[in-house]
């Protein structure tokens, strides 16, 4: 990479953050943006035509989160590599976006050579976590108390709190404006944390862990 202009994306729902990005990489030759998007499905709309090395990806954002996006790229057989960027370190946003393909996690407090270093390191496919969410990271996996395959995503837990209302998957997505297909996958992903096989023994798992109230 050291050799040719790592080219990126910026997915963030904040227009002063776009802005600020974009002004920081174009004062080094060694990077170009191809464009932004607000929003987690434009962001991967944008990424399968534009191709780029590096996808900076925020988490929480209204029109489609981060955490999606990172999913579905990941699904879609994506060729960039995607470094979040965000301001929350929590292990319900650590851990799910890790999961779904993120190669690493910065904060947006990360110093401008920190961030370039991520990204450079993104491009080639090395994994780069801020110490926090390291630190996050290695305390979810040692405590058997809330290992990192049992941590829902906010997402999940509106997949959730919906199905044992007895909602649809139809309804689901209709409510949480996702396709059925987006449902279904967080389905998977609450059964494997779960480890149950259907909604009913989900639901039941959940109210015995203090998941759902």
């Amino acid at each position: 990479m050291a050799d040719r202009t790592i080219t990126l994306l910026i997915v963030d729902d904040h227009p002063v953050v776009r802005d600020g990005l974009r002004g920081m990489f174009a004062s080094d030759p060694g990077f170009a943006v191809l464009g932004e998007a607000a929003g987690g499905a434009e962001g991967v709309e944008l990424a399968l035509r534009l191709d780029p090395d590096v996808v900076l990806m925020d988490l929480r954002m209204p029109a489609g989160s981060g955490v999606e996006a990172i999913a579905d790229l990941t699904r879609r057989g994506a060729r960039a590599k995607v470094l979040v960027l965000t301001t929350y370190d929590t292990d319900s946003d650590t851990i799910p976006a890790i999961e779904a393909g993120a190669t690493g996690y910065l904060l947006k407090d990360a110093p401008r050579d920190d961030l370039f270093t991520a990204v450079r390191a993104a491009a080639e496919g090395r994994t780069v976590l801020s110490p926090a969410v390291a630190s996050r990271l290695v305390g979810a996996v040692r405590n058997p108390a809330t290992p990192a395959a049992e941590v829902l995503s906010a997402r999940e837990r509106e997949v959730l709190e919906l199905v044992a209302r007895g909602t649809s998957n139809r309804e689901i997505a209709r409510e949480l404006f996702i396709s059925e297909a987006t449902v279904k996958t967080h389905l998977t992903h609450l059964y494997r944390k779960l480890r149950v096989n259907d909604r009913a023994a989900a639901v039941a798992v959940a109210y015995d862990r203090g998941i759902l109230g």
